[in-house]
């Protein structure tokens, strides 16, 4: 019986400065990933990887773009290896990579996808700033209360959203600065463990990015999505993809709808149990999504494995 691989792609929040730089040094495939997506964006990939400034690469014109490309190289280096994924899924901007390493967008649309996702959330986050005196909107993880408990908390606070579905113990919410500061005090009220402002620029998932929505559906108007060659299970759904026209109209509800990353993670263990051998990886920079499969009932079997340096890559 041969073993499957199942792919998990991060999120915005998980980019570093000099991530998978050792990856790129490592492995030729790994490096030609980089250099192509200079090619295709026009951006010196290698400089925004390994010398931006942390506050320079939290920014989402940068942060998207960066994140794929630290995930796309780290799967080149993986199939370098031989190893390729049986099914995959990407906690919201990870998404994307789950696109392509099923098949549903070439490498070429990937990137220039989220280059143009990445430019358009940034405009919409700046200027949901500018109506709110300068202060950024953003999202807050709330740690120790159940989802049910997060999102009554969040219902009468304007401009917050429940937008993450995370684990039974961990959600997210997005909204303005303002509305943040009163979840956050509401959450520790309540009995929340914890309330932390996450590393990233904008309310997403959340009615509040409609706007980029809009521009971004009319911006993959002539982008071609195939039909998904391995299971690809969706954020906007928390179910398996279906075809090209589910997963198109799916990436444009994806910026305005929660993550359903519980429901994913109970997809991707039905078929686990189908019984053949399988892998976890979780493909690109950091390992929080590891962490949250270990939360889950199947992940305590059968751990997810954070795979973001070249000794990671190799011990495969």
């Amino acid at each position: 019986m041969s073993k499957k691989y199942a792919f998990l792609f991060p999120g915005q929040g998980a980019q570093a400065p000099g991530m998978v730089k050792d990856i790129a040094e490592s492995f030729a495939a790994a490096k030609k990933v980089i250099d192509d997506i200079s090619s295709i964006t026009g951006l010196d990939m290698a400089k925004l990887l390994w010398e931006s400034t942390p506050e320079d690469l939290a920014r989402s014109d940068n942060s998207q773009i960066a994140i794929t490309a630290a995930s796309l190289a780290t799967m080149a280096a993986l199939k370098e290896k031989g190893i390729e994924p049986s099914s995959a899924m990407g906690f919201s901007l990870g998404e994307f990579p789950a696109l392509y390493a099923a098949g549903v967008l070439s490498f070429e649309d990937v990137i220039k996808v989220v280059r143009q996702r990445g430019i358009i959330m940034q405009k919409v986050c700046e200027e949901i700033a500018a109506r709110n005196e300068g202060h950024a909107p953003g999202m807050t993880a709330v740690l120790g209360l159940t989802p049910d408990q997060v999102k009554a908390l969040v219902e009468p606070i304007e401009d917050a959203y429940a937008a993450n579905m995370n684990s039974l113990k961990q959600t997210v919410v997005s909204g303005t600065f303002d509305a943040l500061a009163e979840v956050e005090k509401k959450a520790a009220e309540a009995g929340a463990r914890r309330a932390v402002r996450l590393k990233v620029a904008g309310p997403f998932h959340s009615p509040l990015m409609q706007d980029a929505a809009v521009e971004f559906e009319k911006f993959l108007a002539d982008i071609t999505f195939n039909d998904p060659k391995i299971n690809l299970f969706s954020n906007v759904t928390g179910g398996k993809v279906i075809d090209g026209d589910q997963a198109k109209k799916a990436a444009v509800l994806h910026l305005t709808h929660p993550v359903l990353w519980t429901d994913e993670e109970a997809c991707l263990a039905d078929v686990i149990k189908a019984g053949d051998e399988w892998s976890v990886l979780e493909v690109g920079p950091g390992k929080v999504l590891s962490g949250l499969w270990g939360q889950t009932e199947f992940g305590a079997t059968l751990a997810a494995v954070p795979v973001n340096t070249a000794e990671g890559v190799s011990a495969l």
